[in-house]
């Protein structure tokens, strides 16, 4: 019966669908032939809608009727169509809106703004609704605030994540303040899905403006965006005619809002489906959660005692085949090596160990910061959120990611993907490389003391296990801002301290020169915090971490992230952040 249903809801969509077809296209006129309303290139029509809409010239984007979209991105005769018909209604008994709304529906053959429903993505279920433009801009009235409302209840009852396709002029003028009260409307209902740990997917097209920006537009857990779309909560023309300047290029399309840190990722049209079911994958609720695989042993595998390498053991035999005396390195040694031009750097470990990983940017307040990468990935089939201090590998990489010293919005963009993770109930693994937080004018600023302070309240209480993993240079409160963990590990040459070895002579003895001598005293590499207690586990390097020696150094990191999974997985969240608080307490 169901199947029935399925086939009999998609076989109107498909009529309608054909019906449209014969109308003329929106900036597509009919015939072999057209000319693009972006570049002025003659093109093929067959070449542009097999390539997505999208003119094979110059990439421009066309706009796409919403039973089309379905159709690209839903799996084929499995869509459901929800609340199709809506009575109409003037709130404000505004002239001539009827005439206006029959006019659309006519020339649409929509029965207002927004389709709503159900399908497949590659097999992955969701709630589904996609904006037209043809129908009156896709402003927001009461129907289309309705409808979304409807879809969104109905996921939250069904634990259906929710994918909507935004494209809107904003506010429906002719239905005043009540199609003002819609922004809220969609917002709690919203606000509802999210408390009941669903996902909601938010896509922005061109154009979104107005009231749909600021509603639920914007309220994604993850918000993607196709290239050079408009998105803005007030239109350029406004924009331009109050303050009275001109405005940049580029100004409000998608790749300004993703460097201002307010959407995720751009994904081209062609890729959409990909990774839209690449997303919900990755945030099924039967995803495994224990009982992950172990890696085997490694043969060669340095020597190990418990958590921690045998050192002296390892150096006397490196300085015997080297004809060497038994000398062993010193702290300076280990600061030097840790600091090396070549170390791996935190993307290398996250592309080597986990699987899917999808980067995720932004903080939703000021910018995207190059010096925290994060997003989410699988680790032996099971969602993780994974999130590192990134050096670059070259000058023109370190510049952009500031030396791998975060701003205000690095620890933002790596908060709001912890509580996103939290929310989900994926376990959290940081990589911690940095020389310290970035102390420059414009981070103090923007509050660098108060963002670092805020990861050490909330992720104290993080209901999901954190493991914290020191790759090169912990530095200061820059790197405890992403190392208050259920348990925190250090590659052998890797350090961990209060301030640069530098830094500390330079206050207590007012001399920069002596840092060998400081790098001794403070304790800060491996070995010596795991004496104190102050590290679970140190990872052995048998040479120092490099691009040779990446593969063993991963596979020794998944054996012990298996085993911390686990360990882990077998606790219910109060216990773990119990557990946590209780590491912390101890020191």
């Amino acid at each position: 019966m169901l199947k029935n249903m399925f086939k009999k809801t998609y076989t109107i969509i498909d009529t309608k669908y054909k019906s449209q077809k014969k109308e003329e296209e929106p900036s597509i006129p009919q015939g072999l032939w057209r000319k693009c309303n972006k570049c002025g290139q003659p093109i093929y029509v067959e070449d542009v809608t097999s390539n997505f809409y999208v003119c094979p010239k110059c990439g421009g984007y066309f706009r796409v009727h919403a039973y089309r979209r379905i159709e690209m991105l839903i799996d084929e005769g499995t869509f459901e169509e929800w609340n199709a018909e809506m009575p109409f209604s003037n709130p404000l008994d505004f002239p001539n809106y009827e005439k206006k709304v029959q006019a659309a529906k006519e020339r649409t053959m929509l029965n207002e703004a927004i389709v709503t429903g159900k399908g497949m993505i590659d097999g992955q279920e969701t709630a589904f609704g996609v904006c037209d433009a043809r129908f009156l801009m896709s402003s927001m009235g009461h129907i289309v605030g309705e409808k979304i409302t409807r879809m969104v209840e109905r996921a939250t009852a069904e634990k259906l994540p929710v994918i909507i396709y935004s494209c809107s002029g904003g506010a429906r003028m002719q239905e005043g303040i009540v199609s003002l009260m819609q922004m809220a409307k969609t917002s709690a209902a919203l606000k509802k899905h999210h408390e009941a740990g669903q996902l909601f997917i938010s896509v922005f097209t061109d154009p979104t403006t107005g009231g749909v920006t600021a509603s639920f537009a914007m309220l994604g857990d993850i918000i993607l965006a196709e290239p050079n779309a408009l998105i803005g909560f007030a239109g350029p023309r406004v924009i331009e005619q109050t303050i009275r300047q001109k405005l940049p290029e580029g100004f409000q399309r998608a790749e300004f809002l993703l460097a201002h840190g307010f959407i995720d990722k751009i994904v081209e049209r062609k890729d959409q489906k990909k990774v839209l079911a690449q997303i919900l994958r990755l945030h099924k609720k039967e995803a495994p959660v224990a009982g992950i695989s172990r890696e085997p042993e490694l043969a060669g595998e340095p020597l190990m005692a418990g958590n921690v390498f045998n050192m002296d053991t390892r150096q006397k035999k490196e300085d015997q085949k080297k004809g060497l005396p038994e000398e062993p390195r010193t702290a300076w040694d280990t600061v030097q090596i840790s600091r090396a031009a070549g170390r791996l750097v935190a993307t290398d470990y996250i592309e080597e160990i986990f699987d899917d990983f999808i980067e995720l940017h932004g903080d939703r307040y000021f910018s995207d910061d190059g010096a925290i990468v994060g997003g989410i990935a699988s680790f032996n089939g099971m969602p993780v959120t994974v999130i590192g201090q990134q050096k670059g590998k070259n000058t023109k990489d370190n510049i952009k990611r500031n030396f791998g010293m975060p701003s205000p919005e690095g620890y933002r963009k790596a908060l709001r993907l912890m509580k996103q993770a939290e929310t989900f109930g994926r376990p959290i693994i940081c990589f911690v490389d940095t020389p310290g937080a970035f102390c420059g004018l414009e981070a103090e600023e923007r509050g660098q003391g108060e963002a670092i302070a805020r990861n050490l309240f909330e992720m104290a209480s993080l209901k999901v296990p954190v493991l914290s993993i020191v790759i090169g240079e912990g530095g200061s409160g820059g790197a405890l801002a992403m190392a208050v963990a259920n348990e925190v590990w250090m590659l052998e040459n890797a350090i961990y301290s209060i301030l640069s070895p530098e830094g500390f002579a330079s206050i207590l003895w007012k001399d920069s020169k002596k840092a060998p001598d400081a790098a001794r005293v403070m304790k800060i590499t491996a070995s010596d915090l795991y004496e104190k207690g102050l590290i679970e586990q140190i990872i052995p390097e048998e040479e120092p971490a490099c691009e040779e020696t990446l593969p063993v150094l991963a596979k020794i990191m998944r054996r012990k992230m298996a085993d911390f999974f686990t360990k882990y997985a077998a606790m219910d969240p109060d216990a773990v952040a119990a557990q946590r608080y209780q590491r912390f307490r101890n020191m």
